[in-house]
């Protein structure tokens, strides 16, 4: 085989040749090294599908039930396994989505003045104890010693780590704050009964930001701009969160707001008042409470998923650790803090909860693994003859529209008709389905194109298929 296909090298991953190499054996779709014009290939992606509901662990450890939409639909297209109960891997599909909703999300927190750190998963015991929350948050913790007997936490939110690295740094000027650090990180909590895929598990991704300020003034302003950043991040997004007034919890400090996506399968509820901005999650709220407290008109109640969430903390943290810093005057002050949670993963299957059928994915624009598949003519079909136009048009496509390049890939599997192929394209959810049918035949050629997102489908020439596609946004 090495000898017959000189010039190329065996089956790198994805990549297949787009140009004859001298030497090269003529083939439809032969592989070559990655490089110009390589083309990403459908039939190399690796994508577990099809798990069975007697295959998903319950708390018990026996077969449990995919319980909601975005499970299921993750599970069967092969976005996520599960490892252990309340644990999934992230598979290739997966994994992009997240990288591009992390993208999204450092976008956000710069544009703020955010500074990105990476701390120790690994929390030491005693800066716990030191905030009492070693013993307040229980069986939450995940913990463990170490050979020596020292005993750790694996790290369900940072406050303790981050005020301690402040407090380290003994000659902070109140002219270098605010200080907005944050990290996207694995965390880790001991779910009593992990649930919902990703949208309750034990090992999830969040992205949590610490803002140290020189006064209560300062820390509130900082505080309303970070949430108008989550607001701005979820509109990008396309999911219509509200910001509603929340219980501080274990995290504790003065105020608390929750971002809440509405949905049926959330496991919040939250008030809204239809005459004013008011709203409120029904913890916060009197019991006997039905009419709004800002204008006395009636209060609607619905459930939400929280996908992020907010806290003014104060000096909570900075008087227990002593992170202090010089004022103007010249003397020693405790930093005012806040701190602010986005759950990763969650805002991953809640989009997905929210935006899908019940049998078809459906992203966020932005959030979608590859922008658009190709499907080429079945083998042995009348359409045969237009295959090679999708191999001009995906290197067209890479050439003309160059934030495309690695957001494409071909649906090599010819074996299949285009109805089969196109079905599974829908399940996945691309933005754009391009298929070379019985149009591609005509002069000129016309490509019969799905646009998922709008549900339209519409037949264009090759320049037309660059025009639509010059005009998707990524990240």
């Amino acid at each position: 085989m090495e000898g017959l296909l000189t010039g190329c090298r065996a089956l790198p991953p994805l990549a297949i040749c787009s140009h004859q190499l001298p030497g090269c054996i003529p083939h439809r779709f032969h592989y070559c090294a990655p490089g110009k014009g390589k083309r990403l290939v459908l039939s190399r992606m690796f994508q577990p599908q099809n798990l069975r509901e007697d295959q998903v662990l319950s708390p018990e450890g026996k077969s449990g039930s995919l319980t909601c939409k975005s499970q299921r639909l993750m599970l069967q297209v092969g976005l996520i396994h599960q490892a252990s109960l309340g644990c999934y891997h992230l598979l290739p599909y997966a994994v992009r989505a997240m990288e591009k909703l992390m993208r999204v999300i450092d976008q956000e927190m710069q544009a703020i003045g955010g500074q990105k750190v990476n701390m120790p998963s690994l929390c030491s015991a005693d800066l716990w104890r030191a905030s009492n929350r070693w013993d307040l948050l229980g069986k939450e913790l995940l913990r463990l010693q170490d050979r020596h007997g020292k005993e750790y936490c694996l790290g369900p939110t940072h406050e303790e780590a981050i005020t301690a690295l402040i407090a380290s740094q003994k000659t902070l000027s109140y002219r270098q704050l605010p200080f907005l650090l944050y990290q996207v990180t694995r965390k880790f909590r001991d779910e009593p009964r992990p649930r919902f895929g990703l949208l309750r598990g034990r090992e999830f991704y969040m992205k949590d930001m610490y803002t140290f300020d020189s006064s209560p003034e300062t820390a509130r302003q900082t505080y309303n701009l970070v949430c108008d950043a989550y607001s701005g991040l979820f509109d990008r997004l396309g999911l219509q969160c509200v910001k509603v007034q929340a219980d501080v919890g274990s995290i504790g400090g003065t105020m608390s707001h929750e971002f809440q996506l509405p949905v049926d399968v959330g496991e919040d509820r939250f008030a809204l008042c239809p005459s004013c901005s008011f709203s409120a999650n029904v913890e916060t709220l009197d019991l006997s409470q039905t009419n709004c407290p800002a204008c006395q008109g009636p209060l609607t109640e619905t459930k939400g998923i929280e996908v992020g969430h907010t806290f003014y903390l104060g000096t909570k943290y900075s008087s227990i650790f002593n992170a202090q810093f010089i004022n103007d005057h010249g003397n020693l002050a405790l930093a005012e803090m806040g701190c602010y949670g986005l759950g990763v993963t969650r805002i991953l299957a809640a989009a997905i909860e929210v935006l899908s059928t019940e049998d078809c994915i459906r992203w966020p624009g932005l959030l979608a693994p590859y922008q658009a598949c190709l499907i080429p003519p079945k083998k042995g079909s009348r359409e045969e003859a237009a295959e090679e136009l999708v191999g001009h048009l995906y290197d067209h496509i890479a050439e003309a529209v160059p934030q495309l390049r690695g957001e494409v890939l071909l649906d090599d599997r010819t074996h299949l008709t285009i109805g089969n192929r196109l079905k599974d394209a829908n399940k996945f959810g691309y933005p754009f389905v391009i298929i070379a049918g019985r149009k591609a035949l005509e002069d000129p050629a016309h490509f019969e194109v799905w646009c998922q997102n709008t549900d339209e489908v519409v037949f264009l020439t090759r320049e037309g298929v660059i025009e639509l596609l010059s005009q998707v946004q990524v990240v």
